[in-house]
């Protein structure tokens, strides 16, 4: 749908020109200057929602010193730009027109007032403009394109007109794969015989289109020679390249609309042979909705320093973020990852330091942690975990294998074993009890691996069961046995913390009030490390005797052993140096880094969720916790009053009126808006990546992304494609996809051909 400019004696719009078009902002001050500028009377009572909402300003009404160009597909105005040029004279030579926009006629008092007003502004601007006027002679060609920018919009020929259909329907083929996850390329020609099936769905797609009676197709295709592809691979990267960065550019838009966000990465993923991490926004939209989305993937690199600074980059200049509202940062990775992703957290909070390093609400926070242990050892055994599970849920049989197992072991426990066969089918890796669940199913998963591996009845075929002889063998290893119980005990203090992080809004208030005493318990751990893990040591022993696996060190370390007679290294002490005291110091030193100063302040503010104070009492104090986001505030002189007031309201409040239990409750309140304050504050809060998305609905982009890559090979994978496809319900403007890849690639009506790509079109 096309924007009109809604200045007077202006009939421009979104879908005949290159313009860019402006919504009027959402701050009521200059939003009022944007008003009494247009003159036009009919705008004066509408709220500046109902303005950035319904109505435009094209960039002809604006200083060209005001707008920015920031890439391509953006052009944005600066924060202090008002619109200053319009034509306000032009329907007087035709008394006769009907005028939708009607022009506000002014009083001699309104004029003399706008007089001083601009003799004012005009000298406080005089120094600026001097300094315009000196860059302007020293760089004479920007006057040059201010001139090009004046020039009258030419009608389009015939041919443009063609040329843009033309490329309309590529476009809408292109917006059909992504969004229905159909691979470009379709089959590789170099293993199957050719002929035997079509070797590009574009190519296939194109065809159907033209023989279905598309007249703009079927034109250019008869028109070109012979021999020449009728779409070379160039031009479909080029036009991905433009749905990619139209499709992100209209969540970004929301994004920067509701100001504040934060930045949230999942694991690295291979896209067609090269590792990148998936980068999630979030956000307040609207309509008072937390969302959570997908907005792009970033190429993973080896080196920290490197890829903080690319991270950082491809934010602010590609996407056009502004990361003074970024509020909060987390990511997600695996083992191995999280020290680098450690240093882009770190080199991001020394530039924006209210970006606060967090957990993320959709992993526990004992993977987190124990993803984050520097110890080789966590790693490997987190990997065969993750490949256990798998292994399992390949088939509905070799779960069903695993319950009988598990049947037959907790014959005396019934209850357990039941519970322990429901937890086997979900993705139990993930959980808080992980390790625990683990320790309670490591005899069932031995002796199912076991079974499957040495069937004699061949009911698995060779790669099940020699998969089944891998894992089996990685479970039955000592060291595994020792990590995975060394895990337990130490995580088992995070545990009930970690889980209250990821329950209701008073429990996450409450939790950040009980980190001193889980530290203090990991700090007495710590003092204590020789007594802990000799009763860890013994646990694993145990396990492993149960098993029938022999105790011993790891290979490397036996063959260091025999090299060195003197050496008296025991496994005991062994594992106690190299295991218990590097991941006891590693976790007490990660929960002081991801629960700062600051992200405890911030928690602390969720006693402004009504539930909160009624179980404090109504006896909070939250403007001392505040102060962290005094300049977020729209009246934070008014602060305090408005804090009591808002208690007040909840205290003194009908016997049937239930206290809103989430922030997201409390957003929704019918009333919330006269409490700007407050209303800001729970908008920042709820941002932070630790707060979980209470609207299920909202959290899309993140399972979205998860069954985009179960169910796209790796190889077919694209970045491009992923985008459109996870964000299949996005709007998008063929028009202004069509208008970028006219100006960036093409001169006129020419289209850029490859002939070195071709193929036969007769």
């Amino acid at each position: 749908m096309p924007n009109f400019c809604a200045a007077p004696n202006c009939t421009r719009k979104s879908t005949q020109s290159d313009l860019a078009f402006f919504r009027f902002p959402r701050d009521p001050a200059r939003c009022q200057k944007w008003v009494e500028n247009c003159r036009r009377a009919d705008l004066e009572d509408k709220t500046p929602d109902q303005l950035n909402k319904h109505y435009r300003l094209c960039a002809k009404h604006f200083e060209t010193s005001m707008i920015c160009r920031t890439s391509p597909y953006r052009t944005v105005l600066r924060d202090n730009a008002i619109p200053t040029i319009f034509d306000l004279t032009s329907h007087l030579n035709n008394p006769h027109s009907r005028h939708r926009k009607r022009i506000k006629e002014l009083s001699e008092d309104e004029i003399r007032t706008l007089k001083q007003k601009k003799i004012d502004e005009t000298s406080e601007q005089e120094p600026k403009h001097k300094e315009i006027n000196n860059s302007n002679a020293q760089n004479p060609s920007a006057e040059e394109g201010g001139e090009e920018q004046d020039e009258d919009i030419l009608p389009l020929t015939l041919e443009e007109k063609e040329n843009k259909e033309y490329l309309k329907s590529l476009f809408e083929i292109l917006i059909l794969m992504g969004k229905q996850n159909i691979p470009l390329d379709g089959h590789e020609a170099d293993e199957i015989p050719e002929g035997l099936f079509t070797p590009d769905n574009f190519q296939a797609l194109l065809e159907c289109r033209i023989n279905s009676g598309e007249e703009v197709l079927r034109k250019r295709f008869e028109t070109t020679a012979v021999n020449t592809l009728f779409c070379s691979k160039t031009q479909q990267k080029q036009m991905l390249e433009i749905c990619e960065s139209c499709i992100r550019e209209e969540t970004l838009r929301e994004v920067r609309d509701s100001h504040f966000f934060s930045i949230v990465t999942d694991d690295v993923v291979d896209i067609a042979g090269e590792e990148h991490l998936p980068v999630l926004v979030r956000f307040v939209d609207e309509a008072h909705n937390l969302r959570e989305e997908f907005v792009g993937f970033l190429p993973y690199e080896a080196d920290a320093e490197i890829l903080a600074v690319k991270f950082h980059t491809t934010i602010t200049e590609k996407w056009g973020l502004n990361m003074e509202y970024c509020r909060g940062q987390a990511y997600i990775v695996s083992s191995g990852f999280s020290s680098k992703m450690k240093v882009v957290a770190s080199r991001l909070l020394e530039k924006y330091p209210q970006a606060i390093y967090t957990l993320c609400s959709s992993c526990a926070l004992n993977m987190w942690l124990a993803k984050s242990v520097p110890v080789m050892g966590v790693s490997v055994a987190l990997g065969t975990i993750e490949e256990v599970c798998s292994f399992f849920h390949r088939s509905p049989q070799l779960l069903l294998e695993l319950d009988n197992v598990i049947s037959v072991l907790f014959q005396n426990n019934e209850e357990r074993g039941k519970e322990l066969k429901e937890i086997c089918h979900s993705q139990w890796t993930g959980r808080h009890d992980a390790f625990e669940i683990l320790v309670d199913l490591l005899q069932a998963l031995v002796l199912c691996l076991d079974g499957i591996n040495s069937d004699t009845n061949v009911r698995w075929n060779n790669c099940i069961a020699g998969r089944a002889f891998v894992l089996c063998s990685a479970v039955t290893d000592f060291d595994f046995i020792v990590t995975i119980v060394v895990l337990k005990n130490v995580l088992s203090f995070t545990r009930a913390f970690g889980k209250n992080l990821q329950g209701q809004t008073s429990d996450v208030f409450f939790a950040a009030s009980s980190l001193t005493a889980v530290l203090h318990s990991l700090n007495e751990v710590m003092e204590n490390i020789e007594v802990y893990h000799e009763f860890w040591f013994e646990e694993a022993t145990n396990l492993a005797t149960k098993l029938d696996i022999q105790m011993k060190l790891p290979g490397k370390f036996r063959r260091a052993q025999h090299s060195n007679l003197e050496s008296q290294l025991t496994s005991e002490s062994y594992y106690k140096e190299t295991l218990s005291v590097p991941t006891v110091e590693h976790i007490i030193q990660e929960l002081k880094d991801i629960f700062s100063e600051q992200h405890l302040k911030a928690l602390k503010c969720l006693s402004l969720v009504p539930s909160v104070m009624g179980q404090l009492k109504f006896n909070t104090s939250e403007e001392h916790h505040a102060d962290m986001y005094r300049s977020d505030l729209p009246n934070p002189d008014t602060l305090s009053a408005e804090l009591h007031c808002w208690r007040i309201k909840w205290k003194h409040r009908g016997k049937d009126i239930e206290l809103p239990s989430t922030i997201y409750e409390a957003l929704h309140l019918p009333d919330i808006k006269f409490f700007p304050n407050v209303y800001a504050l729970l908008k920042v809060l709820c941002i932070l990546p630790v707060m979980k998305v209470e609207n299920e609905r909202y959290e899309n982009g993140r399972k979205r992304l998860k069954a985009y890559l179960r169910n796209t090979l790796t190889d077919q994978r694209s970045s491009n494609l992923a985008l459109l496809n996870i964000n299949f319900d996005i709007k998008h403007d063929l028009d202004l996809m069509v208008d970028t890849y006219i100006k960036l690639y093409t001169s006129k009506s020419e289209l850029p051909t490859d002939n070195s790509e071709t193929i036969e079109n007769t």
